[in-house]
């Protein structure tokens, strides 16, 4: 896993706010390149390991409802290039044909899809992703055009590394579908607050890359999924940039403490 050479960026992303990213990252070949066989042989493991449960879940899905195991949805990757991605499929067929955001008790989800999404099992098809090079364990969760279309010159720094299967942003919104459930508009409130703030994790997280962080993050996903709850010490600056913040976050001189 290699960045690019900056001029072979997308033109959009060619900002100085995703520069002063792709300069942090450029410091961190070595992890980079740890970060990408990390995901090739712990991708491999496990997809030998869990088959029988892939079997399973596969056999389950096909039994309730008509369709696919796999749901394949268009995605945002690396370089903001498309990719269809693995999930095991949760709910009912063709039911994205119209609302994106899923909402707590959603009628489009099947028993077996309500039984997955909560143990997180529907995601492990992303692990077909991560071996291919499409996404990686540990990243930004991968967006539709729909969304990507409000990213601001800063959010589009997260470009610069593959989608992940899971991030601190998820751990620490792992009820987002409930808070877009009390919302008279979910759509609003998703881009106006939630988006925004899940992007300040995604940002630091770019800043503390480096493989201890990826196994860090895994392990707090894998306690999340049985019952531990993560909030965040305190919220993060809107801008990890701004003039009045040091800028190693990490430094004892920083005004705010990072529960990462």
């Amino acid at each position: 896993m290699l960045l690019r050479a900056w001029d072979k960026l997308p033109e959009d992303m060619k900002n100085e706010e995703v520069r002063r990213y792709y300069d942090i990252l450029r410091k961190k070949k070595a992890s980079l390149i740890f970060k990408r066989a990390f995901d090739i042989f712990g991708s491999l493991f496990l997809m030998i390991l869990l088959s029988p449960l892939f079997l399973a879940t596969a056999i389950a899905i096909k039994a309730e409802s008509e369709g696919p195991v796999m749901y394949r949805q268009i995605r945002k990757t690396a370089y903001e290039r498309d990719f269809r991605i693995h999930k095991f499929r949760s709910m009912y067929q063709n039911s994205d044909k119209g609302y994106l955001l899923t909402l707590k008790n959603d009628s489009r989800v099947t028993k077996v899809g309500s039984f997955i999404r909560k143990y997180k099992i529907d995601e492990l098809g992303q692990l077909i992703d991560v071996l291919k090079g499409d996404m990686t364990f540990v990243g930004v969760r991968p967006q539709v055009q729909k969304y990507v279309e409000f990213y601001t010159d800063e959010m589009k720094a997260t470009f610069l590394l593959p989608a992940g299967i899971t991030s601190l942003a998820s751990i620490y919104y792992r009820n987002e579908n409930d808070l877009l459930h009390e919302s008279r508009d979910p759509d609003e409130l998703y881009l106006s607050e939630i988006l925004p703030d899940k992007m300040k994790y995604n940002l630091l997280g770019i800043r503390k890359m480096s493989l201890f962080y990826d196994l860090k993050i895994i392990l707090m996903t894998v306690l999340t999924v049985f019952g531990k709850d993560y909030k965040p010490a305190k919220q993060v600056y809107s801008d990890v940039f701004a003039k009045n913040v040091p800028q190693d976050l990490d430094s004892g001189a920083s005004k705010e403490k990072i529960d990462v």
